[in-house]
C-alpha cells in the first residue's frame, strides 16, 4: 500500500538576485510529509524553514520545483485556486498574532468564513479553553490568550493542514508551554502539523526532527518517543 503523503516537495529551489548577488533561500529540497504527521522543522534564522513554510501556504512560490498538497501541485494553481486554498485548506499561526483589533474574538475566528456559523466558531473557541473570552477584544487579552484566538481561527477551515511559524515566540515561557500543549492535542486529533522554530527541544514533542542550514535539509529524523510538553526540560 502506497503511502499517504499529505505534502510532497520535489526539489524545490527559491533564488533571489542574479551573478555575484545571486542567493538562496531554498536550494534543491525534497520533503515528503505523511497525513497526520507532527513535523518539527530546527533552524538558526537564514536557513530557509520560514521560506519553505510559507510555500506549503502559497504565500510565496518557488523558483523552480514542485509542491503537491493532496495529490495536486500548488505551484500550478491560478489565482482563484490559490484563493480558495488558502482560505479552505490550510491555517496558519504566525509568531505574531495578526488579529483584527476592533473585533472580537468570536469576530476574529468566524472572520475566515465571512462571519458565517457562529456555533463552529464557539466550539473553537471553547476547544483553545476560551469561549468565556468570545466577547472580549484583542487588547483585552494575554499574548498567550490571543495566540490561542489565531490557532481557533486556523482550525476554522476544512482542511487538515495547520503551518506554525515560531508560535510561541512572542510568549513567555509559562504562555508558551500551554500553546505548545494545545498544539500536541490537535495533532492528536488527526491534523498534519507543520511547526517552524529554532528552539530545538520543541523537536522533543513532535514526530519528527527536520533540520536546516542555508536553504538546505542537513538532518531529517524521526522520534520514535514523542514527549509530553510537561515532560521537555525547557
Amino acid at each position: 500500500m502506497a503511502e499517504d503523503f499529505h505534502i510532497q516537495i520535489c526539489n524545490v529551489t527559491k533564488k533571489y538576485g542574479e551573478g555575484e548577488g545571486l542567493t538562496y533561500a531554498l536550494n534543491d529540497v525534497s520533503l515528503s510529509i505523511r497525513r497526520g504527521e507532527f513535523v518539527t522543522i530546527i533552524g538558526e534564522s537564514g536557513s530557509g524553514k520560514s521560506t519553505l513554510l510559507n510555500m506549503l501556504g502559497a504565500i510565496d512560490f518557488p523558483s523552480s520545483g514542485k509542491i503537491i498538497v493532496n495529490g495536486r501541485d500548488i505551484t500550478k494553481f491560478k489565482e482563484k485556486e490559490l484563493t480558495q486554498y488558502r482560505k479552505n485548506e490550510v491555517g496558519f499561526v504566525y509568531q505574531f498574532f495578526y488579529l483584527v483589533t476592533d473585533i472580537t474574538a468570536l469576530q476574529n475566528v468566524m472572520l475566515v468564513n465571512g462571519y458565517k456559523h457562529k456555533e463552529q466558531a464557539e466550539k473553537l473557541l471553547d476547544k483553545v479553553g476560551l469561549l468565556e473570552k468570545k466577547d472580549k477584544f484583542p487588547r483585552q487579552l494575554s499574548g498567550g490568550q490571543q495566540q490561542r484566538v489565531v490557532i481557533a481561527r486556523a482550525l476554522n477551515k476544512e482542511g487538515g493542514l495547520l503551518l506554525l511559524d515560531e508560535p510561541t515566540g512572542a510568549l513567555d515561557e509559562a504562555s508558551g508551554i500551554k500553546i505548545l500543549e494545545l498544539i500536541q492535542k490537535i495533532h492528536d486529533e488527526g491534523k498534519t502539523i507543520i511547526l517552524v522554530t529554532h528552539t530545538k527541544e520543541i523537536g522533543l514533542i513532535s514526530d519528527r526532527i527536520i533540520k536546516m542550514k542555508d536553504g538546505k535539509i542537513v538532518s531529517d529524523q524521526i522520534n520514535e518517543h514523542p514527549l509530553p510538553v510537561h515532560e521537555v526540560h525547557w
